[in-house]
């Protein structure tokens, strides 16, 4: 089966621009073009760019993707072991990120349990207060050496 752009766009939910843009990051190429100048895709592009897609909602970065496209281009030339090895560098910057986010949560947590709210003048707000405070710090810190 053969799709236009719009047509492969809207099978697979999402946009004319998208699809652009990864043909443009060297993701994804169509498969021709019409006598009028209308790019066409086959299916090998529809699954390819379903790959792309469920690559990207589980946090691939583009670069990535373009790895593990190689590999599925040419899987007698990788080993399973090379797939996950990528998968498993991802999920280590995952990991990392979630305990700088629960960092921020605690600390975000105790600056507005600490705040009375209400209808005090922001003046003497204690999240600005605090806010203030770990910046004074920060500025006064000493340079590692």
């Amino acid at each position: 089966m053969t799709y236009r752009i719009g047509e492969l766009a809207q099978a697979l939910d999402c946009s004319v621009d998208t699809l652009r843009f990864y043909e443009k990051q060297d993701l994804l190429k169509a498969s021709g073009r019409s006598p009028n100048g209308y790019r066409f895709y086959n299916d090998n592009a529809r699954r390819q760019l379903a790959f792309i897609l469920r690559a990207k909602a589980v946090g691939f970065s583009l670069e990535e993707i373009r790895e593990l496209l190689e590999i599925r281009i040419h899987p007698a030339a990788n080993c399973c072991e090379d797939v996950k090895s990528i998968a498993q560098r991802k999920l280590e910057l995952v990991n990392a990120k979630l305990q700088e986010l629960e960092k921020i949560r605690r600390a975000l947590d105790q600056i507005v349990d600490a705040c009375v709210g209400g209808s005090l003048p922001a003046t003497e707000c204690s999240i600005l207060e605090a806010l203030e405070l770990e910046a004074l710090e920060l500025e006064t810190e000493e340079p590692e050496a």
